[in-house]
């Protein structure tokens, strides 16, 4: 088809053959014309600078390097953007806005395994599970409690800051289950949280009245340390604190100060920095469940991400509305 629009990898080269194994990669080779060999880590070398003046449509990924003024100035017929992964925060700038770009994310698809296992992470915490692993690796004649009415799902308060794709995908999968469900978000009201299933409070309320808390809010300067020492104290004594979002939402001087108290627990898959020093506490505590950064998609889930760019190829090239096209305030509200 000589009147296929012109595209291009950019990411990083492992991810493009995880992304788009045979049968996608044939679907999105009918729709344009791409050299699948060619894959921009950096826009500066001169192939991929000479592939970058005719292209029209970037497919973008992990390792993508940011498109800034200069970059936008050697693709004067890019018109399309489109994530094979989540956020494109550090991905588009203003600059892609003002061109008028359209841009689309897979963070819709990438927000599936993080909330399975931000569910799976809430449950098994409800349980006491964490907590009796530790004990009984120390003593192998320990038994659970048969008298703590504190262990259980059932009537369980669990509270979520953030109302992002993650936050929601959370509230849907949880909603089946005997929980008590609040919601902390500046951007809804009540009524849109109770059609989440939720029930919309004030931060410091939802952190005073909820066992488990699990943050899904974005990583931008008014959310930074949201977390501080004063609102780490509010949650109860015993209480669970999951966070699969960014590190830099909790204050993790505090956060390690109560864990090592041991008047909370975490469940950690991201820290800031990240990864934690190697002497931090982190790694030793026995109330903390610490993973490097895995909830996302990997293994196989990143099938997921390619077949979501590869539906929207075939809705921009058929001329039909984006799926998942994201604007500059989507950034500010959802993760």
């Amino acid at each position: 088809m000589a009147d296929r629009p012109k595209a291009l990898f950019a990411m990083r080269a492992q991810y493009v053959s995880q992304l788009f194994p045979a049968p996608l990669m044939s679907r999105l080779e009918k729709l344009v014309e791409i050299d699948t060999s060619l894959v921009a880590q950096r826009f500066d070398q001169p192939e991929i600078a000479q592939a970058l003046a005719d292209t029209e449509i970037l497919i973008t990924g992990w390792g993508s390097p940011r498109l800034d003024d200069a970059v936008l100035a050697a693709a004067p017929q890019l018109r399309a953007v489109l994530h094979a992964a989540g956020s494109v925060r550090d991905l588009v700038g203003d600059a892609c806005w003002e061109r008028g770009l359209l841009v689309s994310s897979a963070a819709q698809a990438n927000a599936m395994p993080v909330a399975e296992y931000t569910v799976a992470s809430v449950l098994m915490a409800g349980k006491g599970v964490f907590d009796a692993r530790e004990r009984y690796r120390a003593d192998p004649a320990y038994r659970r409690p048969e008298d703590d009415l504190a262990l259980g799902n059932y009537g369980r308060r669990v509270g979520l800051i953030g109302a992002s794709r993650v936050g929601r995908r959370v509230l849907e999968l949880l909603r089946p289950y005997d929980l008590t469900l609040t919601l902390a978000d500046p951007y809804l009201d009540a009524a849109e949280a109770g059609r989440l299933g939720a029930e919309l409070l004030p931060l410091d309320e939802l952190l005073r009245t909820s066992t488990i808390i699990s943050v899904h809010a974005p990583d931008i300067p008014q959310t930074r340390g949201l977390l501080d020492r004063r609102r780490l104290a509010l949650i109860p004594d015993g209480g669970v604190l999951i966070n699969t979002a960014r590190g830099a939402l909790i204050d993790h001087d505090a956060l390690i100060d109560e864990l090592v108290d041991g008047r909370i627990s975490a469940v950690l898959d991201v820290t800031d920095p990240e990864p934690p020093p190697a002497d931090s506490p982190l790694f030793q505590l026995s109330n903390v469940f610490l993973t490097p950064h895995i909830a996302g998609s990997m293994g196989n889930e990143l099938e997921r991400l390619g077949r979501s760019a590869v539906e929207e190829l075939e809705r921009l090239t058929a001329g039909r509305p984006l799926g998942h096209q994201v604007n500059k305030i989507d950034l500010d509200r959802v993760a």
